[in-house]
């Protein structure tokens, strides 16, 4: 079940009632929001406007540009759906002919063009359709709700607010907005639509994109003073500074580059006091590129282009700021970036950069600086809170770490000189905190993270996260054991939780050993129940696969049977464990972590999770028991009525054997790796909090520890032949190689029961030693190893 607390139109705050969303204008935001609503199961009408020259009565013609911005949308990757079938909750229109139908909605969620004068024009035909007390918010980059509000009715102004989507949700109250509405978005953003809900100041630009355009302008005019190119500082404002891969300029052909320029100069033009508003002047390449609709992304170059050479292949160009045209792109060499990407550690990653003397360590030094005074000073401007700054820009831009976070990473002390060398200088309430002794803007006491209030000038608890689990704040006070790559926490209430910490969370010797002991340290203590989750970016890639690689090519295969024997046992000590295991997922979950999930005696996954069983990648099969896992859940639905056994068991087949990986929580429990009893939550921070509650109600409600089942029922040799048939067929067809058939027949073996003459009932244990045996075969063969081997060098699979 997709779990909140209610469904989303049967909320339990009694002040309204959300059935059907109107959403008008169907661009890049609003066609992605009108999924996300059906996502949660409520009703859409999405308008835009009708084409040129678009006759009247031709109901396809008038809603091309509707109808062609969701297939769009649909057809993105990843998917904004969380299952297909969602998108037949989305109504699309048209504004001349479909506009009254808004009367029918609850909600009305403007995502036009970001220019005043036409969101004016939507508001007129608003006003004469709507219904009165209906929810009428904008998704404005920045435009204030004063101004957007002006001139409109009571009730309408009563009903209004500014929202921006992504994970955030900014939540800008008018002069005159209902404080029963806000109340009201505040607890159905973050409850239904599972979003970061920062509530805003009616500031030009609120709070993420005043600060994160800002970040972004220095970056630009950094870029200038230093003579650097786009791609020294793509590769340092990514990942190595706990920002998105993309970098600053890739992300900003993503965004649009049309978009950015209107959002700096609404900045420029509407904070006339702003002591760094010169650095929101629209710099002239960026003029350059817009002036000839070198847009990003949605015009097919920006500051990256992608072209073909004389050869005929797929060749990416960078724009050179000194030509103002293209070049090829080059290569990044920083002595102080190569040693910092072998440091896993943020903090460490971030504090090296910060302190080192070459033009990449200057660069992220003046940034760095120049964002710390920055935010300093828009307190209380734009917000009383420095919280929500940070909230703002981790879940609005994707940082790993807001502003004041990563403050705190460089110490106050330490970063004094660099602002002051920069020419700037801090706000008076961060030198009063220092002069108080204060050495952070966060601390942590008693597992409760408190954040410093420059209002009472003390430290206060986060707001809202009082009944969150979060494992970072625990780690000091709550924790029972460790072994480097696996710790166990002690969350309460007899419940222990299992946090990977090893590199991509892979599950080596180290992980298993762990999830082993807080299983049996909760049984042999009389615990409530374990839980297995983390708060890295991913769930689990899956085992060390360059350990196994390692020992297949040493021959260690009486090691490698040990392992992943090892494997399967822990998998089957999560199922039938004495105490309820619950697995948390998130993020990637592939491979290894996908099978620990569906041992789980509930998994409770995050709606954002990306998990598969993909070890056909790599040349081999699931051998963990997620083969046995999928034979087993085909064998539960023979017995169902109208059910064709051999097509049941191809499906599960097929997803094996093509590595299929489910894109959400939803499409997860569609392909049979979730459950029906297993609880999809849409918002990430109560994920944990979710799994722990599951222990309490399976334990109220009488857990009985599940034991091996022995009666599987398997089809035997006629069925593997019909599954045989079927590789042969892609094989022949040219949709798979010669090493990807063999692979496939490894797979139909195993999950028909082995060499069985016909029906036969066997037991987990029996398709566990398939499992082994063909993954074992498997690590022997080259095609195998060369697929491992290249997978570990680039991140993607080889077809060979």
């Amino acid at each position: 079940m997709l779990f909140t607390a209610n469904s989303p139109s049967q909320t339990s705050n009694a002040y309204r009632t959300i059935k059907k969303v109107a959403v008008l204008g169907s661009g890049v935001m609003g066609s992605r929001i009108a999924c996300h609503f059906a996502n949660i199961g409520v009703k859409v009408l999405l308008l835009d406007i009708v084409p040129k020259d678009a006759p009247a009565g031709d109901k396809a013609a008038r809603n091309k540009i509707v109808n062609d911005a969701l297939t769009f949308a649909i057809k993105g990757k990843p998917a904004p759906l969380y299952v297909d079938e969602s998108a037949k909750l989305i109504e699309t229109g048209n504004f001349d002919d479909d506009f009254a139908k808004i009367k029918d909605c609850d909600w009305v969620l403007e995502a036009v063009v970001e220019r005043l004068d036409i969101k004016k024009l939507i508001y007129e035909k608003v006003e004469k359709y709507r219904k009165p007390g209906s929810l009428i918010t904008s998704n404005t980059s920045g435009i204030p709700m004063s101004m957007l509000a002006e001139g409109q009715s009571e009730d309408f102004r009563r009903n209004f607010l500014g929202p921006r989507y992504l994970r955030l949700l900014e939540i800008i109250p008018g002069p005159d907005t209902d404080p029963k509405l806000i109340d009201f978005m505040m607890h159905y953003g973050e409850l239904f639509l599972g979003k970061q809900m920062v509530l805003c100041k009616d500031t030009p630009a609120f709070i993420a994109n005043r600060v994160g355009i800002y970040a972004m302008s220095k970056i630009f005019a950094l870029t200038m003073e230093l003579d650097m190119t786009i791609e020294e500082v793509d590769k340092l404002t990514g990942s190595a500074m706990g920002r998105p891969n993309s970098g600053t300029y890739r992300l900003g052909d993503m965004v649009g580059l049309d978009t950015a320029a209107k959002v700096n100069t609404g900045i420029y033009d509407n904070c006339p006091n702003d002591e760094q508003r010169d650095l929101f002047k629209v710099p002239v390449f960026l003029s350059v590129l817009e002036k000839n609709s070198w847009l990003g992304d949605k015009s097919g170059q920006g500051f990256y282009k992608k072209t073909k050479n004389a050869a005929g292949e797929t060749e990416i160009l960078s724009f050179d700021f000194k030509t103002l045209d293209y070049r090829a792109k080059a290569d990044v060499r920083f002595d102080s970036l190569k040693r910092a990407k072998d440091m896993e550690s943020l903090p460490q990653r971030i504090k090296f950069l910060f302190g080192a003397e070459d033009k990449a360590g200057i660069f992220v030094r003046r940034s760095l600086a120049g964002l710390f005074a920055y935010v300093s000073n828009r307190i209380p401007e734009i917000s009383d809170e420095l919280y929500l700054i940070d909230d703002g820009l981790r879940t609005g831009f994707a940082w790993d770490k807001g502003p004041f976070e990563v403050w705190d990473m460089i110490g106050l002390q330490n970063s004094l000189k660099a602002i002051e060398d920069e020419g700037l200088t801090i706000s008076d309430w961060v030198k009063d905190m220092i002069a108080a002794g204060h050495t952070s803007f966060y601390k942590i006491e008693n597992g409760v993270r408190k954040y410093y209030d420059q209002i009472s000038k003390s430290y206060k608890t986060i707001p809202g996260t009082e009944s969150l689990i979060i494992l970072e704040n625990l780690k000091e006070s709550k924790q029972i054991w460790t072994n480097g790559e696996c710790a166990m926490l002690d969350l309460g209430d007899g419940i222990v939780g299992v946090e990977f910490r090893s590199k991509a969370n892979s599950l080596g010797e180290s992980v298993i050993k762990g999830i082993n002991y807080a299983i049996d340290y909760a049984e042999k203590n009389g615990l409530n129940g374990v839980v297995i989750g983390n708060e890295a970016p991913n769930f689990s890639l899956g085992a060390n696969l360059a350990l196994v690689q390692m020992m297949a090519y040493e021959g260690a295969w009486d090691e490698l049977y040990f392992a992943i024997k090892t494997f399967q046992d822990t998998a089957m000590r999560i199922r039938t464990a004495n105490v309820p295991v619950i697995v948390a997922p998130h993020g990637m979950t592939l491979g290894g972590g996908c099978e620990y999930t569906m041992h789980s005696a509930c998994a409770v996954a995050s709606a954002e999770t990306y998990i598969g069983l993909v070890e056909v990648g790599v040349g081999l099969i699931p051998g963990g028991g997620g083969t046995k896992e999928f034979t087993m859940r085909a064998a539960e639905k023979y017995s169902k009525p109208n059910v064709v056994e051999i097509s049941v068991l191809q499906d599960y087949f097929t997803s094996i054997a093509t590595a299929k990986v489910a894109t959400s929580g939803n499409e997860a429990r569609k392909i049979g790796i979730l459950r029906d009893t297993d609880k999809v939550v849409v918002n990430l921070n109560h994920r944990l909090k979710v799994a722990k509650e599951t222990i309490l109600e399976l334990q109220e409600a009488g857990y009985t520890p599940r034991l091996e089942k022995t009666d599987i029922k398997v089809m035997g040799r006629n069925v593997l032949g019909s599954l045989y048939a079927a590789v042969y067929g892609m094989y022949n067809g040219n949709y798979a190689s010669e090493h990807d058939m063999k692979i496939a027949k490894k797979v139909a073996y195993v999950m028909t029961g082995g060499d069985l003459t016909g029906v036969n009932y066997v037991s987990e244990s029996y398709l566990l030693g398939l499992e082994r045996e063909a993954f074992l075969s498997l690590l022997g063969e080259k095609k195998t190893l060369e697929r491992i081997a290249h997978t570990l060098k680039t991140g993607k699979p080889l077809r060979n």
